[in-house]
C-alpha cells in the first residue's frame, strides 16, 4: 500500500529528511507552462521524471531508468508528484515493484481538484496550500 501524504508534511519532511527527494512525474509541457515546486529553502531540487511522454502520453519505458540516473535509490524517501494524484501513484506503485523501500504519493499533487469553475489549484494540492512553487 502506498500512503497518500499532504502537500504540507510533504514540505516538512523534505526540510527535515536529508534522504527525502521529490519526483515531480508530469510532463514536460506541465513543467514548463504550469509550473514547479521550488524547493531551494529546503536545499534541494525536484527531481522531473515523467511517467507518460508528452504529447503521446504513452508511459515512459524509461522511467525507472531515469529515477537511478537522477541519483534516486532503493533507500531513498521518495515522494511522487502530479497534477492530481493519480499518475503519481502509478508511479510510486512501479518503483516499489522495482524494490524502492519508501514511496509515497502526494495527496492531490501540484493543482488537486477542479473548483465550481473548473479551475484547479483552488482546492487542494500544492500550490492551495501556498506552498513555494514557480514558473518559467
Amino acid at each position: 500500500m502506498i500512503d497518500d501524504v499532504a502537500p504540507k508534511q510533504v514540505w516538512e519532511t523534505l526540510m527535515s529528511n536529508p534522504d527525502a527527494v521529490m519526483c515531480d512525474v508530469r510532463t514536460v509541457a506541465e513543467w514548463n507552462f504550469v509550473g514547479m515546486p521550488d524547493l531551494s529553502q529546503a536545499g534541494k531540487h525536484v527531481v522531473p521524471v515523467q511517467w507518460q511522454v508528452f504529447p503521446t502520453m504513452q508511459p515512459n519505458p524509461q522511467f525507472l531508468d531515469q529515477l537511478q540516473e537522477a541519483g534516486i535509490g532503493p533507500d531513498h524517501h521518495v515522494y511522487f508528484l502530479c497534477r492530481t494524484g493519480g499518475r503519481s501513484m502509478a508511479a510510486a506503485k512501479a518503483a516499489q515493484a522495482a524494490g524502492f523501500k519508501h514511496v509515497y504519493n502526494i495527496k492531490d499533487g501540484f493543482e488537486g481538484p477542479q473548483d465550481q469553475r473548473g479551475h484547479r489549484g483552488h482546492v487542494a494540492g500544492w500550490k492551495h496550500d501556498g506552498l513555494p512553487w514557480a514558473q518559467k
